[in-house]
């Protein structure tokens, strides 16, 4: 009879170690110095895992340097007690899915500065095949400062990143309830998407509902649709002879209930949402006057923004400029939706970044340059996943025919750029410094207009040409000038 395997919890109450895990508890840190000054000389290492974590300590602190815990909180929280005991201050470990996020919460409970890395950073060294070297080769990095500590949303907003993406989830799971709406009236050949722009709308719902409570004549569906529809009642009545099955019905009205359902979701996102931000202390940030030449936006200009069809009903522009200090609106590709996705993920104070470069590169939007003897090296592209990141895409590309300065300086991105990709990434890495500055320094976004930009462009084009006319001994002469 096949013996039965002892579960995590069996196994480090019993106080019984496999031979190959006492193998590996031998293995101590090298002794040879390696030439490099420490940094934290009370550095512990933290391999996480799912059902167990490994700690390592140096191994003057402990007759066993190397211990594994068990996932429980009694356990993590007899880990973080073992830790201080140790004289621990600072540990180091790795972004391990969300699995690090308790066990960071109750280390800094107990006084640990905890340095949360990009597994990236060091995973490309030969040697480490267990946990057991894992959590030491960390423990080895961050005694001697190597490591890098990764960007944390501050803990009052929180609750806004979640609850802001817990709504990105329902608004995805909504669409596609409309998606399925579509696709069940096309099998019955009901043409409804034909004649009206969006079956989510007041008209669409009308008709559909009626349709599920059992009304088949086309011509009375027909009069459920709003008088400002193009389509006359003759084209809509035509486009709503369908072939009714009961099975077909069934699916719609599931995709009814669904779409219902995730919209119920959504509002009660919103009233948690609104109570989150009222918790937020307002932000203040000194406004420099605005230079000589320039004219801020009119308010007119500014009313005629959307919002988007899927924004909260509150009033979320006041919200963010109160706790933000500036309007992100004002950037021109940056909507309501793009400036709360930015503030629920990157929150309202980016002094963690140094500058603004650090925080384009912090969001992939930069090039990935590797430099050897001196030379440009191609290499592979680097995979970043961010949300704002593609928020300030999405913006970008929506500046295609703006009449704004940023619009003038996309076309000319993409006038020049043999890649569209390559265009839409650089003009996200502007708007990502602007979204930095005006969060860091307060500066009033002033949109000057298309025509300063395409004046500059000329400006700069000309003194070019002048300087290639002057190294061939030539001098430009104007048109008017010459006749």
């Amino acid at each position: 009879m096949r013996k039965r395997r002892m579960s995590t919890f069996e196994r480090l109450n019993s106080g019984r170690i496999t031979r190959k895990q006492r193998r590996e508890l031998a293995r101590r840190v090298a002794a040879a110095d390696p030439g490099l000054s420490i940094v934290n000389p009370h550095a512990a290492g933290i391999d996480v895992g799912n059902a167990s974590h490994f700690a390592a300590v140096p191994p003057d602190r402990d007759s066993t340097p190397v211990r594994e815990f068990g996932f429980w909180t009694a356990d993590l929280h007899k880990m973080a007690a073992w830790l201080v005991a140790c004289r621990i201050d600072t540990v180091a470990m790795q972004s391990t899915g969300v699995y690090w996020i308790p066990l960071y919460d109750i280390l800094e409970q107990h006084g640990l500065r905890v340095v949360l890395v990009n597994a990236q950073h060091t995973k490309n060294v030969p040697g480490r095949k267990t946990d057991v070297q894992e959590c030491q080769w960390l423990m080895k990095l961050h005694t001697y400062g190597l490591l890098r500590d990764s960007f944390r949303l501050a803990q009052h907003l929180e609750g806004v990143r979640t609850v802001w993406r817990v709504r990105g989830r329902h608004v995805e799971e909504a669409a596609r309830s409309v998606q399925h709406m579509q696709k069940a009236l096309t099998k019955m050949n009901v043409q409804l998407a034909n004649v009206i722009s969006d079956v989510s709308g007041l008209t669409g719902q009308a008709i559909v509902g009626a349709i599920l409570q059992g009304q088949r004549d086309p011509y009375k569906l027909a009069e459920l649709s709003d008088p400002h529809i193009r389509a006359s009642k003759e084209e809509i009545a035509r486009s709503l002879e369908g072939t009714w099955r009961e099975d077909v019905l069934f699916e719609l009205q599931q995709a009814v209930d669904s779409y219902h359902f995730a919209h119920r979701q959504i509002r009660q996102c919103d009233d948690k949402l609104k109570a989150y931000l009222a918790s937020l202390e307002s932000r203040v940030l000194e406004k420099p006057a605005v230079p000589a030449g320039t004219k801020p936006l009119q308010p007119k200009t500014r009313k005629a923004r959307k919002q988007g069809a899927n924004a909260p009903p509150m009033d979320l522009t006041g919200e963010l400029v109160r706790i933000c200090g500036a309007d992100l609106t004002s950037i021109d590709g940056i909507n309501i939706i793009s400036a709360m996705t930015i503030v629920s993920e990157v929150g309202t104070d980016l002094r963690q970044f140094p500058d603004e470069d650090h925080f384009a590169s912090w969001l992939g939007l930069t090039a990935n340059e590797n430099i050897s003897g001196g030379k440009r090296v191609k290499g592979a592209k680097r995979k970043v996943k961010n949300r704002v990141a593609d928020v300030l895409r999405m913006g970008a590309t929506s500046l295609l025919n703006s009449a704004s300065y940023l619009g003038a300086r996309y076309r000319q991105l993409r006038r020049n750029a043999k890649i569209p990709a390559v265009a839409v990434k650089a003009m996200a890495r502007h708007l990502a410094v602007l979204v930095y500055r005006l969060l860091t320094k307060g500066q009033a976004w002033v949109d000057r207009g298309a025509e300063l930009y395409e004046q500059q462009r000329r400006e700069r084009d000309l003194i070019v040409l002048q300087e290639k006319a002057k190294r061939h001994g030539l001098q430009l002469v104007p048109v008017a000038a010459a006749n």
